[in-house]
């Protein structure tokens, strides 16, 4: 669901503005937004924000978000020279492109590796999924590194890429410019990730999560539905009567916060009026043979609902890797410290490569991958050497990241791990690289500032561009 909570104001009868409409409002209005917004007033660019043009072309970004830590070695990075227990189970394929390989459970993205640039020597040197994820998600490393089950707050409060992209862009066309699904990025106790939200830029530019699960049959949005009997002119009496409630309350208590809900009303009222929004959640309007190409798993359906939304006007999708709860405690997502081969073969690899190749296709064939830049990565890699349990264990001292469209120059490697795959040997590619790199691309300077809620400049990132990316 989407998440749309506000600040809490506490109004001279006892009750909240919150709960009083929470309690009341949603059935006054008839809507189907299962929590007010907690997002502050979301349809704008942050106007203390120092804009620098890079040149470059992307207009937009997907990331492709791997929780857990895919495998370098069966992936973009395969050691086949190296001893059994280094390379694993599975062979190296050619590609389209002479002498670049790619791990052999990646048949379909070996045929478009002429669009591809893979970064073989990315290092976080962070070993903790929360702390490397916020590392690789900012640009910043988590103070301290290497600690688990990390929660958001200072001083690790970088904004992610998604924040700031709200914050340079703004929201437009009744669309936040950054969102995030199928769900949030989270560790098997539960614990939420930093470097997923604002930050220090404030909640009013979070980049939106949208929980869903875009594969089920009956996939639908709640909060872009509204109910059979409600018409559009029925919603407008609805808005004009909340307003009518807001004056009163508004007597008796007038603040920051009343107004910031003000605007949040009016920005969920838009939201459901917009025949435009609610289409980009229509996924049942793609043809059958489009959405079996991306194939019927919530990663893939996920990417193809990314791709909708960039048609939209959404400048940023994040993909996470969906987490269901069958997810095993031991092994879950691409995090395979047990028995990798089988996880790889199938519940891994087969979606995954079903998934990308169709978006970096499907991209393509309607002329947006040069305008959309694809981000495949994850927080971390693999450790070189298989464990006593089949599996590998986290690896943040190399890994791989693969570019795509939005300028990238595609049929290339930059960057050499060791023989092992286990530490960087050349080109070494940094998350703050990443970062700039990322912006770059989107046509913004890695100094270009943006300030904070106390309006302090800051630049979006701090690290170099991989100029030989492009």
């Amino acid at each position: 669901m989407l998440n749309l909570l506000g600040p809490s104001v506490r109004l001279c009868d006892g009750f909240s503005r919150r709960q009083i409409l929470r309690a009341g409002s949603l059935g006054l209005f008839g809507l189907s937004l299962p929590e007010l917004m907690r997002h502050q007033q979301s349809a704008r660019a942050n106007p203390s924000a120092t804009s620098r043009t890079s040149g470059g072309k992307a207009k937009a970004c997907i990331v492709l978000f791997l929780m857990g830590g895919p495998p370098q070695h069966s992936t973009w990075d395969p050691k086949p020279d190296a001893p059994p227990e280094i390379r694993g189970e599975f062979k190296p394929i050619a590609t389209c492109v002479p002498g670049l390989a790619v791990g052999e459970l990646m048949p379909r993205t070996a045929g478009l590796a002429d669009r591809i640039c893979v970064l073989r020597a990315v290092s976080s040197n962070d070993n903790a999924h929360s702390a490397s994820g916020y590392y690789m998600l900012t640009g910043h490393p988590h103070q301290p590194m290497n600690v688990e089950n990390a929660n958001p707050g200072p001083p690790n409060d970088h904004p992610n890429w998604g924040a700031i992209i709200r914050g340079l862009k703004g929201d437009r066309l009744g669309l936040p410019a950054a969102v995030r699904l199928p769900n949030r990025i989270f560790n098997t106790d539960g614990s939420v990730w930093p470097g997923q939200d604002a930050g220090f830029l404030g909640r009013q530019l979070d980049p939106w999560l949208f929980t869903c699960k875009p594969a089920d049959t009956e996939f639908r949005l709640e909060q872009f539905s509204l109910p059979v009997d409600v018409t559009a002119a029925r919603l407008e009496e609805r808005r004009s009567l909340l307003q009518r409630v807001n004056q009163q309350l508004d007597a008796a208590e007038r603040g920051r916060a009343l107004r910031y809900f003000d605007q949040q009303s009016q920005q969920a009222f838009d939201l459901l009026r917009s025949s435009h929004s609610r289409a980009a959640f229509r996924l049942d309007q793609e043809p059958e043979k489009v959405r079996e190409r991306y194939g019927r798993s919530q990663f893939g359906q996920s990417c193809l609902l990314a791709r909708r939304l960039v048609q939209a006007g959404v400048s940023l999708v994040q993909v996470n890797w969906f987490r269901g709860p069958d997810e095993p405690a031991d092994n879950p997502c691409w995090d395979s410290h047990t028995q990798e081969s089988k996880r790889l073969k199938t519940v891994l690899m087969p979606p995954m490569d079903q998934a990308y190749s169709a978006l970096l296709e499907d991209l393509a064939g309607r002329g947006m991958l040069d305008e959309t830049l694809i981000v495949w990565m994850a927080e971390f890699g693999r450790t070189p050497k298989i464990n006593g349990r089949a599996g590998r264990d986290h690896w943040g001292h190399v890994y791989s990241v693969a570019l795509a469209g939005g300028g990238i120059r595609g049929g290339q490697v930059l960057g050499v791990s060791d023989k092992i795959g286990g530490y960087p040997k050349d080109g070494r590619v940094q998350p703050q690289d990443l970062t700039a790199t990322l912006f770059h691309a989107l046509g913004y300077q890695p100094d270009t500032e943006i300030r904070d809620t106390l309006n302090r400049p800051w630049p979006i990132s701090r690290g170099e561009v991989i100029r030989a990316a492009f």
